[in-house]
């Protein structure tokens, strides 16, 4: 089964650093990463979505899950496949 990890974060510019940080710390557990935001010449969303295709086990998966869940402006939700 695979666990997939959906990352929304608001106000990408403040919270993209502390995301970043968890996610370098969990960095194993990842297999593959998507990052998604609006963007083109004049403007870059403050929006943005990150997708996670995770390898490790579901107690570490949701340690990762609750690290995110505690960032101000992150949501987080589970897609098992």
């Amino acid at each position: 089964m695979a666990e997939i990890l959906v990352v929304s974060l608001e106000k990408r510019r403040e919270t993209a650093v502390k995301v970043q940080e968890v996610l370098t710390d969990f960095g194993c557990s990842i297999r593959t990463r998507i990052g998604l935001h609006e963007s083109n010449i004049n403007a870059c969303s403050d929006n943005g979505i990150i997708i996670l295709d995770l390898v490790s086990d579901t107690d570490k998966n949701n340690e990762l899950m609750k690290k995110l869940e505690i960032i101000s402006g992150v949501k987080v939700k589970f897609v098992s496949i």
